[in-house]
């Protein structure tokens, strides 16, 4: 009987050890490295909610901006339903930034201003 019960508390107990696992994971953000033909960095992975409420952005085309052809910032509007490589090439052109100094612009440049975040390599390429 005590083994049965002991089967019954282990089984709920990794049962809820998996699911909050599954559940902690759900906000986690993939800035992936994909686009890069040799990457020199792994893929960045943050908290995009916790991250947002704690520097206080609350619209977000802050970070998903938008521009129009003649690289005018649209007021209002959001790229969030975009991947940051659809408009940015590897290489600068024009105006545009790279994708990697877009990236490092948008997420370390922001960082910087607000004396606030990571700003070494590590701390957001963990290898």
């Amino acid at each position: 009987m005590q083994n049965k019960i002991f089967i019954i508390v282990a089984a709920l107990f990794l049962t809820a050890l998996i699911l909050s696992g599954a559940y902690s994971q759900e906000d986690m953000e993939e800035v992936s490295n994909e686009y890069f033909p040799s990457p020199q960095r792994s893929t960045v992975f943050f908290e995009h909610d916790n991250h947002n409420e704690t520097a206080e952005i609350e619209d977000c085309d802050v970070c998903h901006h938008l521009y129009d052809e003649e690289g005018n910032l649209v007021e209002d509007e959001s790229s969030e339903d975009q991947m940051c490589a659809e408009c940015h090439e590897l290489d600068d052109k024009g105006k545009q930034p790279g994708l990697r100094k877009a990236f490092h612009q948008s997420c370390k440049g922001c960082h910087l201003t607000e004396q606030k975040g990571p700003v070494m390599c590590g701390e957001c390429h963990p290898n």
